[in-house]
């Protein structure tokens, strides 16, 4: 209850400080029974509530809730490896290192998160963008079953048997439909992967933005590979820093589907061959370090486009130059072609409907800074440079609609995108699921369906 020690470090136990909210009470339940209980009360009673899975989703409301109850799925942490090891069952209080932990001994690995402290839950609920995206596809395309709290309380799986249109919806669906209480993923036997780390000088941005591109636009899905590749900017030196965090489903070293990075001068350049597990223990990604701001847009790999948006953002950037804490951002996240085939293959599908004839590239603006009371003046400066440079790739034909849910901003409809028919599909299993609308009208939290 408020007041409390412990009601404080739950209040904020998130990643992104401008998640910080203030609910009535915080529920920790500790078993599906105990989530199912609790739900049947909000939604007899007609309670607000949230849920937080890995907390790492980060705009005020997305998983937490003013004045309602905070549901903290910490204490479902069971992980159990079946016999063979081509599945895992995992607990929605899980993060994704907790899981390559579990797997590590017998050299299996799952497509789960690429960073150590993201949830397991959330990322697989919104899709899930992983290192071997490519060649795997997203993290949804890699659940064989979810237990599901419904809005009434009661429980049930779904996979390609049971309950199998659910199954669907919960592909990318986000926290339309319920809460999953647990997860079995498939496996894959990668007991090594060759890792990169390259840091480059500001000069070499454009470079690094081509090298991007040339990744992409050479991708056929035969080797897992992929990537974390940003560019930072330092206000006070007024330089940027371009880097990428590299794995791929090998073991030579340095891993060749990264040469296009790799034929470029480096400030700084690891290769090494190394168990995933170890790879992941080092992403960390602490809470409670910044205000953040997501937004992103979709774009076909143009080098020359993405280069012209990137040298906009820093010319924008002297805007808010003076901000305390202000440390701006520019991502590339890969969407490739060959990852969106796996779903046309795999006789579910998902909700996301990407086209599996060309490869997209989801360019990302995050934004982090120091102080609630500049909180206005960051984000609408952020949203503003996200929205004119989108109609510009618009205008010159390079643009999709398409937003994936984890990149997005909290004014961005990410749903919306998902195309007509899938919208229409979802609406129908979520009425039949959850008539109340438990999970629409009480839920606070993820980019809602709408009705």
């Amino acid at each position: 209850m408020p007041n409390s020690t412990a009601y404080e470090e739950e209040r904020i136990n998130f990643w992104d400080k401008r998640s910080n909210l203030d609910p009535a009470c915080i529920f920790l339940p500790e078993t599906a029974d105990a989530v199912a209980d609790g739900v049947a009360i909000f939604h007899k009673e007609k309670a607000q509530f949230a849920v937080r899975g890995g907390g790492h989703m980060n705009y005020p409301g997305s998983n937490s809730v003013d004045g309602g109850v905070l549901v903290g799925l910490n204490g479902l942490t069971d992980i159990k490896v079946n016999t063979n090891q081509s599945r895992i069952e995992v607990g929605p209080g899980n993060k994704w290192v907790d899981v390559y932990e579990s797997l590590a001994p017998s050299g299996h690995y799952t497509i789960g998160g690429r960073l150590k402290t993201i949830g397991v839950p959330g990322l697989s609920l919104i899709g899930g963008v992983g290192y071997f995206l490519n060649k795997y596809g997203f993290t949804m395309d890699n659940v064989v079953n979810y237990d599901v709290v419904l809005g009434n309380g009661t429980q049930v799986v779904a996979n390609e048997t049971s309950n199998p249109g659910l199954f669907w919806a919960l592909k990318g669906g986000g926290s339309n439909f319920g809460i999953v209480t647990k997860f079995v993923f498939k496996t894959y036997h990668i007991p090594q992967v060759s890792s990169t780390y390259q840091i480059f000088d500001d000069s070499q941005a454009h470079d690094f933005i081509r090298a991007a591109c040339s990744m992409i636009l050479s991708e056929d899905g035969a080797v897992g590979a992929g990537a974390v590749i940003n560019i930072n900017y330092n206000v006070t030196t007024k330089k940027a820093t371009p880097q990428v965090f590299g794995l791929e489903e090998s073991t030579t070293s340095p891993p060749p589907r990264f040469n296009s990075f790799s034929s470029l001068p480096a400030v700084s350049r690891r290769n090494a061959v190394m168990r995933p597990v170890d790879w992941h223990s080092q992403m960390e990604t602490p809470n409670q370090m910044f205000r953040v701001q997501f937004g992103h847009h979709t774009i076909k790999p143009d080098a020359e486009q993405l280069i012209y948006i990137y040298d906009q953002w820093i010319a924008a950037i002297e805007e808010v130059a003076e901000i305390p804490g202000i440390w701006p951002t520019f991502i590339l996240n890969f969407a490739p072609k060959s990852g969106a085939a796996v779903a046309k293959r795999n006789g579910v599908g998902n909700t996301f409907g990407l086209d599996d004839k060309q490869s997209y590239i989801w360019w990302q603006f995050t934004t982090s800074w120091a102080n609630e009371e500049d909180d206005l003046r960051v984000t609408a400066w952020h949203q503003h440079q996200l929205k004119r440079l989108h109609e510009m790739n618009k205008q010159k034909g390079l643009a999709s609609d398409f937003l994936y849910m984890g990149d997005s901003g909290e004014w961005q409809d990410s749903i919306s995108t998902y195309g007509d028919r899938n919208i229409q599909k979802m609406r129908k299993i979520r009425d039949l699921y959850d008539p109340d609308l438990t999970f629409t009208k009480l839920n606070w939290g993820g980019f809602k369906l709408g009705y």
